[in-house]
């Protein structure tokens, strides 16, 4: 169907019978099994009166027509209904309350199982399936599971309900309710009809609500991308479009779910007809009487109405089926990472090697190929090379986020899959090189993975980094709150919390993916020293992006193409000037000090060069203004002389 377009199934999705899933939603009822038959012996007795109304009403009203104190019965007849008024509502009410508990645990012991599964996949899940999808099965499909769970409990009232009227309809008329029970088949299979229609269109409605929260889930993480390029009305338009295909996909949703009563209704109207010409037939052969013949069509209507809900409810459940099915799929999703045994670790010394190691992230993309690599105890060392290179991969293998596909890794001496994953990471220091933060305090963030750590400790060792000055730019200090995902602390200090959340852990093995963002030199400075902290107490792996981290490490490895190619110090890979002393220019020489002296020097000679030239030009200058001063004074000369030659003559003349 077209409408289904751009809605398929996830890789990890798979189809379950419906016994198999009757059958693990049912563990999820077991726990609650005594008050679940608690509801259902009080919905059977309020199903009892329910059935027996039209039977006293009927009794009542014979009663009436033949007995002279009919004010007796009249009082009767009320007081009974008003009995049935009290009893089904505050029994309706104690079912609900009870009903309400039962639903909450069950959907509340589904969602907690939901999310550790999720949780506990490998990265490699989250990479390859979106998140906001994820998310839509632990919340909007969880709460359809619930509303399953409701229509559970109703079909149970009214199952009920409906085998204690049947038993009256027997007593009333055998042979119409004989006939009665060969049309219920039919209803029966008009419902179950739906049942394929009903899965297929609820499972749509489920995935393109999930499409819907990915996007908004993308859109609101990404909105300052967005500002930044003015696309507000791009995500609009791509929110717009998938909300319209999902107005699409649940309008037909709910005209395949609401077909079900229409086409029921009017079969009962046609089986209500037939019933009311047998039972005339009968009444007029004599075979029952008028006013049982009355009786029996008015009791068949409270048959009928449970009838209509149970089979309407059916293809309602599938809703309910298809949200157990999507869960039960995120849950059931096989790992990737998996592990052959569970030995504790132990306190590890932090030699890490790896023998023969082929690792890739799909068939057509290998990023290692029979790698090897001893990491001493206590070793640093720094993986440098262009991008696509293998760095990360590396420290993704070491701690177990991906699953490698040839050789092995050791970890002192144990094979890395032996080991339990648990206790194997809490060794284990990372730092990425985007530092993700949670919602609250700095010392909150920090104590993520210590709890036990006093706040007296965690300001202490704060202030032996820069001397705490990092702590003065905080307005409340540890008490300040980072916003979400840090976003009210600048990258520098996210940093430097993220590498204080490592300290406090005083990991065995310290993996760093240093930031490459540029920060100002002093708060460089600190999240040297804090790094070097670290240093001294662990093993560290460490993707450098700064030359002063890659100067630090005992080792520096040059990787391309998932190959160590060079080896060895800084300065002796300089000396050799291969890959390194290429990368060392491209990427590092500029953060060097020999360098910014360089640099600095450069500009003082053209600095002075460009003095000598400016006293050069004035120079010429002076000489051009001296030269017209003296052509200027010797102007004023000539005229001069020239005005006491014209003097002279003048008197000369007058003496003539």
């Amino acid at each position: 169907m077209g409408f289904f377009r751009g809605l398929n199934a996830e890789d990890y999705d798979r189809q379950y019978s419906d016994r198999e899933l009757l059958r693990r939603i049912y563990a999820y009822f077991k726990p609650h099994i005594r008050r679940i038959a608690g509801v259902g012996v009080l919905t059977a007795a309020l199903a009892a009166f329910s059935a027996a109304q039209p039977m006293v009403i009927g009794r009542g009203l014979d009663l009436l027509i033949a007995s002279s104190q009919r004010l007796d019965v009249l009082f009767g007849l009320v007081g009974f209904m008003l009995a049935y008024g009290i009893l089904n509502w505050g029994g309706g009410w104690v079912r609900r309350r009870i009903t309400a508990h039962v639903i909450g645990d069950i959907v509340a012991t589904l969602r907690d199982d939901a999310f550790t599964a999720s949780v506990s996949h490998d990265l490699s899940f989250f990479d390859e399936f979106r998140s906001g999808r994820i998310i839509s099965r632990i919340t909007s499909d969880t709460d359809e599971f619930a509303q399953m769970t409701q229509i559970v409990t109703e079909l149970v009232n009214h199952f009920l309900q409906m085998l204690i009227l049947l038993s009256v309809l027997f007593y009333i008329s055998w042979r119409l309710t004989l006939l009665l029970l060969a049309l219920s088949p039919v209803a029966l299979g008009l419902a179950f009809s739906f049942r394929k229609l009903a899965r297929k269109v609820t499972r749509a409605g489920f995935r393109v609500i999930a499409e819907v929260n990915a996007v908004i889930q993308e859109a609101v993480t990404g909105i300052s991308v967005a500002k930044n390029f003015r696309q507000e009305g791009t995500i609009y338009q791509e929110f717009s479009a998938v909300n319209q295909q999902s107005y699409s996909v649940n309008l037909r949703r709910g005209y395949a779910m609401a077909a079900i009563f229409p086409i029921l209704g009017a079969f009962f109207g046609v089986g209500t007809a037939i019933l009311v010409y047998s039972g005339g037939l009968s009444a007029v052969a004599g075979t029952i009487s008028v006013g049982t013949w009355y009786l029996f069509i008015t009791s068949t209507d409270y048959f009928w109405r449970p009838m209509i809900r149970l089979s309407a409810f059916w293809s309602q459940f599938q809703g309910g089926l298809s949200a157990s099915e999507r869960i039960f799929a995120l849950m059931d999703a096989e790992p990737t990472v998996q592990q052959s045994a569970t030995e504790p670790p132990g306190r590890l010394r932090g030699e890490i090697t790896f023998e023969g190691v082929d690792f890739r992230y799909t068939e057509m993309e290998p990023v290692l190929q029979d790698f090897s690599l001893r990491i001493a105890p206590g070793e640093s060392v720094a993986l440098v090379g262009h991008t696509g290179a293998g760095k990360s991969s590396i420290v993704k293998l070491i701690a177990r986020f991906y699953e490698f596909q040839g050789g092995r890794i050791l970890v002192d001496g144990k094979d890395i899959r032996t080991l339990d994953l648990t206790a194997y990471r809490k060794q284990l220091g990372i730092v990425s090189q985007l530092p993700f933060l949670f919602s609250g305090s700095v010392v909150e963030n920090i104590r993520y993975g210590r709890s036990d750590i006093a706040d007296d400790e965690i300001e202490a060792l704060a202030r032996q980094i820069g001397g705490g000055e990092w702590l003065e730019t905080l307005p409340q200090g540890l008490q300040t709150d980072v916003g979400e995902r840090g976003a009210r602390l600048s990258m520098g200090q996210r940093q430097l919390v993220a590498l204080m959340r490592v300290l406090v852990q005083q990991p065995a093995v310290f993996i760093l993916d240093e930031a490459t963002a540029s920060i100002d030199p002093f708060t460089e400075m600190q999240i040297q020293q804090a790094t070097g902290m670290i240093l001294r107490r662990s093993t560290s792996i460490l993707i450098a992006h700064r030359l002063s981290t890659v100067r630090a490490a005992d080792r520096i490895l040059v990787l391309e193409r998932g190959r160590i190619i060079e080896e060895g110090s800084h300065e002796a890979l300089l000396t050799r000037g291969g890959h390194y002393a290429t990368l060392y220019n491209t990427y590092f020489r500029h953060q060097s000090l020999a360098y910014i002296e360089e640099v600095g020097q450069r500009k003082r000679t053209r600095k002075r060069e460009s003095d000598r030239a400016r006293k050069r030009e004035s120079e010429k200058a002076r000489k051009r203004e001296g030269e017209k001063a003296i052509k200027r004074e010797s102007e004023k000369a000539r005229e001069r002389e020239s005005e006491k030659a014209r003097k002279r003559e003048s008197e000369k003349a007058r003496e003539r």
